[in-house]
């Protein structure tokens, strides 16, 4: 019989719809509403109130096919995957349950008659092991009696030392409430004696179905007590039974996952695949970004977005990998929804709509992932230690955009740790940065009192005199700020503009005869303009006579910015032809910043096209002038506005000639022709459906330009070439490169096959398993790694040590061939050259590395090693 995905599927509900169940549709990926899971982790979810007895079902027997996805909490395996050949972001969970009907001996029996009749699923009954929890008799003689299954097949399970009732095979909802004993079935896919470690290997034993008995609420750690009515709760993988059925060693190499990676390949013209694990990736992390999106969830930065973000991104760096270089993720939807007509029409209607948001979230992060990989991948080759520093990993995330479960995926892929703690700091250190920024002007209401309405007269005076209102030092109000004393003052009237709207605070100096207090920064609180800096000549006090006069150069540079930044915003309304809004923006004196709502790309000539408008408005030198109107009246003449902000009944307008009308409380140009030139230097996506351009203005977009004219020029000496020719030279580079990297890579292979042939005869015999250790003169990490890979293949069973030296260290490289990782793993042995001689690394079962100190009595250590492989073998 050939069993197809489709066909066990039917089976399995066939089956228990002869045996008198209600078959009942999977219900939604996201759970009910006083659930506290992302998302349906399991089959029982859509029952958790009827296990807890606060609702009675309709049906006491019912059967299901379970849309489940496993990413975070208890149950995680989105690291698996990739890494394991059976587990699933998104799966298919086939589940009977019983609620008050049958118990044990009727759920046993329907699993074994489903599994191993031969008008069923027909599996060799000797191939069947299961396990049972140590205080189940019930379960046990069920199986050894009823069953008739060998004592030696029925594996007893314990409770983790001084944890009653927190076993392997004794399941619980959580901390409190229903729980029970349950039976495991697995399968023997080896002929090998069965031990107890065996379990967790998935190459000889797999598990299929769990079986669970919902018989107690547990009150607390220690206590339990029987429920009023038994339940039943089963779960079986449908891909895990597939591919026991369809007699492959994966799960993605069933029929489902077979035709979704030979989709992947053929999209993309692959023929020859090094990553096979990069698209199992693929196939699976698909399948999980159509059924979340179906659910109506978008990416984002939090909560279920957050999850589908996390996903399609390791997707698609796994497509880099694949050498993939055009977006392609989007494209494999059709042949999803081909596979998945048993969840209804509805998702093939999405078909579409899934397409474009799978597509705007690919071209989105494509530069980031490039960007992050090419830096991220330099810093690994800078590591000795197997570390990768936290400030590192920190700048990828804050700086680039690059996500930090990204990167520690890939320092997994290359065995390499990262510093944790140090990350941690420096995500703690940007919190505090954070919140102090964000509290700095909270906090003033606590320190300001009989607070004083400070009249603002910087639009038209940049040095005005005034008098001392308030002072504050240290938090606390006082008469007089001593010499070099820091502190807050505040003026009746000020010239120095607050912190707002996106323009940085006015800074300069308050002085007198006797006296100067020079302002750091300054900021608004309700009506109170706040000078925020330090006494520097003398001492200030209460209704002293002072002079205020604000850094005129800063802000004339800060005025002609946040007067370009209008410019921009007319600018990109007309180039991109869109209904712009800003949605946030940053005006210094060295450059702007400014966020706006565009959910595509923009490209180099569109950007152009907005600077050569910028620029031709610049040299018409528009007068810009403002007014104050009643706020209706300027809605009226067509001003901007934010629509979720409150006004008062009079406004601010600012009017650059007849292309810019904004309400706006900021200093600016008095005309367009003091900006000078307006230079991009920076455009990209800073969430979805937002992108971010930063600029510069006058001598510093000079300079900028300046400065990339001067690197053209150094690249033609470099290149001895000339403004013509320096596109197909460096075209010419490339290409010569990339065949010198060939030859190379050819070249590498031949001194790796000489050597490996020269150290052949250099293997010794440990209780006849092959050994091997050698000093080689390959001083590259990844060539020995080949060529460990090439002498496990020729040796077939053995133990292989190799290493260089370089400068005063020690390059250690071990190897084990996977029929020998259950007795011997190289990590172990690494431990051991670790500890000998003062070394760092680390690694997995089947290969390690480590580097140590110079060693000089090396024999001595390998001695050791080979006792050492003489004892566990």
């Amino acid at each position: 019989m050939q069993y197809t995905t489709k066909k066990i599927r039917k089976m399995f509900l066939d089956f228990f719809k002869e045996n008198n169940h209600k078959i009942i549709e999977s219900s939604s990926l996201i759970p009910q509403k006083n659930s506290n899971l992302l998302f349906t982790n399991a089959g029982m979810n859509q029952f958790q109130n009827i296990f807890l007895g606060k609702e009675k079902y309709q049906f006491q027997k019912v059967a299901t096919v379970q849309k489940c996805l496993r990413t975070g909490g208890k149950h995680n395996d989105l690291e698996q995957v990739g890494y394991s050949q059976y587990h699933h972001t998104f799966f298919e969970m086939l589940g009977n349950f019983s609620f008050g009907d049958y118990f044990k001996k009727e759920a046993i029996l329907y699993a074994w008659k489903l599994l191993t009749d031969r008008n069923w699923f027909n599996l060799p009954k000797e191939k069947i092991l299961v396990t049972v929890y140590q205080d189940d008799n019930e379960s046990y003689n069920i199986w050894k009696n009823l069953i008739g299954l060998s004592v030696e097949n029925i594996i007893l399970i314990g409770n983790t030392p001084n944890n009653p009732y927190v076993s392997d095979n004794f399941w619980q909802m959580g901390e409190t409430g229903p729980c029970g004993p349950c039976t495991e079935i697995f399968f023997k896919k080896s002929n090998d004696i069965f031990k107890i470690s065996h379990l967790k290997d998935k190459k000889k034993y797999i598990e299929i179905w769990n079986i669970v008995f919902i018989q107690f609420n547990r009150i607390n750690q220690n206590k339990i007590i029987p429920l009023p009515i038994f339940s039943v709760d089963t779960g079986m993988g449908l891909e895990r039974i597939a591919s026991i059925l369809q007699n492959v060693n994966s799960n993605y190499e069933i029929d489902i996952f077979k035709e979704l990676k030979k989709s992947i390949l053929k999209i993309n013209n692959l023929k020859k695949i090094k990553h096979t694990k990069s698209l199992n990736v693929i196939s699976d992390h698909i399948r999980a970004s159509v059924f979340i999106i179906q659910e109506n969830i978008l990416p984002d930065n939090e909560h279920r977005g957050y999850v589908l973000r996390r996903i399609i991104r390791r997707a698609l760096r796994h497509g880099e990998k694949l050498g993939i270089k055009n977006p392609f993720f989007y494209k494999i939807v059709p042949d999803v929804i081909k596979c998945i007509k048993i969840f209804g029409e509805k998702i093939r209607f999405q078909q579409n709509n899934i397409k474009n948001i799978l597509k705007k979230e690919e071209l989105q992060f494509t530069k980031t992932l490039q960007t992050g990989l090419k830096l991220l991948k330099s810093e690994i080759k800078k590591i000795k230690n197997h570390q990768l520093d936290g400030k590192t990993v920190f700048y990828l995330y804050d700086t680039i955009g690059f996500p930090i479960d990204l990167t520690q995926d890939i320092c997994k892929e290359y065995q390499i740790n990262i510093n944790i703690n140090e990350l941690k700091n420096e995500i703690n250190k940007k919190k505090r940065q954070s919140k102090q920024n964000k509290n700095k002007i909270k906090n003033l209401p606590n320190v300001i009192q009989n607070t004083y309405t400070s009249t603002f007269k910087g639009y038209n005076h940049n040095k005005i005199t005034c008098i001392v209102k308030q002072i504050f030092v240290n938090q606390q109000a006082v008469n007089k700020i001593l010499p070099e004393e820091k502190g807050i003052i505040i003026l009746d009237r000020s010239p120095f503009y607050g912190e707002s709207g996106g323009q940085i605070g006015d800074s300069g100096i308050i002085y007198n005869s006797k006296s100067l207090f020079h302002v750091q920064n300054t900021q608004n609180y309700a009506t109170t303009i706040i000078h925020i800096g330090q006494i520097k000549i003398g001492s200030l006090e209460i209704n002293d006579l002072v002079t205020a006069h604000i850094d005129e150069k800063k802000r004339k540079l800060i005025q002609n910015n946040h007067s370009a930044t209008h410019l921009l915003q007319h600018a990109l309304n007309k180039i991109l032809k869109k209904n712009i809004i800003q949605k946030g923006s940053y005006i210094s004196e060295k450059y702007l910043r400014f966020d706006f709502s565009y959910n595509q790309e923009i490209s180099i000539k569109e950007i152009f096209c907005i600077e050569k408008l910028i620029n031709k408005n610049i040299q018409k030198n528009i007068n810009i002038c403002d007014d104050h109107l009643n706020f209706e009246e300027a809605k009226n003449q067509g001003y901007i506005f934010f629509q979720n902000k409150t006004y008062n009944s009079i406004v601010r307008t600012l009017k650059i000639g007849n292309i810019s009308k904004e309400l706006c409380k900021g200093t600016h140009a008095h005309n367009t022709g003091n900006i000078g030139l307006f230079k991009i230097i920076y455009e990209k996506s800073i969430s979805r459906g937002i992108r971010r351009i930063e600029a510069v203005t006058g001598k510093k977009a000079l300079k900028h330009i300046y400065n990339q004219y001067k690197k053209n020029i150094n690249i033609n000496k470099i290149l001895k070439s000339n403004h013509e020719s320096i596109i197909p030279k460096i075209k010419k580079l490339i290409i010569n490169y990339k065949n010198l990297e060939q030859s190379n890579k050819q070249l590498n292979k031949n001194i790796i096959a000489i050597q490996t042939k020269e150290l052949i005869n250099k293997i010794i015999q440990i209780k006849k398993i092959n050994f091997l250790n050698s000093e080689i003169k390959i001083k590259d990490r990844k060539l020995l790694k080949n060529m460990i890979d090439q002498l496990k293949n020729k040796i077939h069973t053995g133990i292989i040590i190799l290493f260089y030296k370089k400068i005063s260290k020690n390059i250690f490289m071990v190897g084990v061939t996977n029929n020998l990782t259950n007795i011997i793993q190289s990590n172990k042995i690494i431990e051991i050259i670790k500890k000998y001689a003062n070394g760092s690394g680390g690694g997995k079962a089947e290969i390690a590395e480590c580097i140590t100190e110079n060693i000089n009595n090396l024999d001595q250590l390998i001695n050791y090693i080979k006792k050492w492989i003489e004892l566990k073998i």
